[in-house]
């Protein structure tokens, strides 16, 4: 069958789509719970955010003057087009992930936590929306098999979202996305329940992209409120950013505890303009979020609190893929807020490490044997061995 056929389900996603599995590696050396056995009460992260499955493949530069493709851009395709793109790459070499940011930052805490030094193992897990197709199956089957549980029923008849993601010689990326299904995040009373029982709230700023998400990220994010859970928001990207600015700031000044972002996003934020210090805009944050992240790429990062920000140097290491190194910062942060690092410095350098890892390896995923080394490395920074059970805003305000 061809690699763009997604229409029958009555085939695995794998064979059907002709693709070779990215994460097949290292899954066996993860504990695979069977989807029917029995949850745990209580989560420690929660992620909201797009599931959609990437496509990601080499291709030289005619292929993209051939398709009419802009070089380095990232555009919104319809059904049609995606079909046409995954037709012309049929005989090429690429994979299939279940990917986006967020399940990027899920999977790594996932890892880090799935090898605990004494205490429980961390339960993360992931609400959206995927189709009832092939796709949907394989996102689902993919993130239970990195210990991250999807916990969205698929939608009948929906179509499940897709980025394709064609990288050149001159390692610049040209992204195809089809939203599909994972534009379309509803709050009902499953969500409620989910996150009554979380400790971290972790929403994905690409989620601001839709009017009615937006109401979605609202209601989830009070009852994240009522229930004493902390709130994190991802900034995502700074063109979504400056579109729904508004959008943003009303959830991150009444709900958020937690922002992640990049230098550029952060200064986006704040309105400042390229020549402000990222130090500048992490201070300026920390008067309206209780705790900022805001990482500079090889020039390290910062934490900032009650208005005053906290250097990080960076991790050393040889780059060859900077793609999901701020995911794995996320993850790190998470980790460390988790087990009760209360030094700023030693939470960042932690976050630090792990990102250096990803940008040290070809793609956007901490692999397994990596978490297993960090996470033994991590322990003599923890306060105790055990997991917070019900971290909460207290522990950020005591920071």
């Amino acid at each position: 069958m061809s690699a763009h056929d997604d229409s029958n389900p009555s085939t695995s996603p794998t064979d059907e789509l002709g693709v070779s599995d990215s994460d097949d590696d290292d899954a066996p050396q993860e504990h695979h719970e069977d989807s029917s056995s029995s949850l745990p009460d209580r989560w420690h992260v929660l992620g909201l955010g797009q599931a959609m499955v990437d496509f990601s493949g080499m291709v030289d530069d005619e292929f993209l003057q051939r398709l009419g493709l802009e070089k380095g851009t990232r555009k919104v395709v319809n059904h049609e087009e995606r079909g046409r793109v995954l037709r012309a790459m049929d005989g090429c070499s690429y994979k299939a992930a279940a990917g986006g940011s967020l399940s990027n930052t899920l999977v790594a805490l996932a890892r880090l936590g799935g090898q605990p030094v004494g205490g429980p193992s961390l339960n993360v897990a992931m609400a959206g929306s995927v189709g009832s197709d092939p796709l949907g199956g394989f996102y689902r089957s993919k993130l239970q098999r990195a210990n991250v549980n999807f916990l969205s029923a698929p939608v009948d008849d929906g179509t499940t979202g897709t980025v394709i993601v064609l990288t050149t010689p001159d390692a610049q990326r040209t992204m195809l996305a089809y939203q599909g299904m994972s534009s379309r995040v509803n709050y009902d009373s499953c969500l409620a329940s989910l996150i009554s029982k979380t400790s971290i709230l972790i929403v994905e700023g690409y989620l601001f992209e839709f009017p009615d998400t937006i109401k979605t990220i609202a209601m989830a994010c009070e009852e994240a409120r009522r229930c004493g859970a902390l709130v994190a928001i991802t900034a995502s990207d700074v063109t979504c950013i400056e579109r729904h600015y508004d959008d943003f700031w009303d959830i991150m000044a009444n709900y958020a505890d937690i922002i992640f972002a990049n230098s550029d996003e952060a200064r986006t934020f704040c309105h400042f303009s390229s020549k402000e210090s990222p130090i500048s805009a992490t201070r300026y944050l920390s008067h309206f979020v209780p705790f900022v992240s805001v990482t500079d790429g090889p020039k390290g990062s910062y934490i900032g609190v009650k208005g005053e920000a906290v250097y990080v140097p960076p991790s050393p290491c040889v780059p060859v893929d900077t793609c999901g190194a701020g995911d794995a910062y996320a993850s790190g942060i998470l980790y460390g807020l988790l087990h009760g690092v209360s030094n700023l410095r030693d939470m960042g350098t932690l976050a630090s490490k792990v990102a250096s890892v990803v940008v040290a390896q070809q793609g956007t995923r901490l692999r397994v044997q990596d978490a297993v080394k960090l996470a033994k490395s991590f322990a003599f920074h923890q306060k105790s061995s055990a997991v917070w059970s019900d971290v909460g805003s207290d522990q950020i305000s005591s920071l």
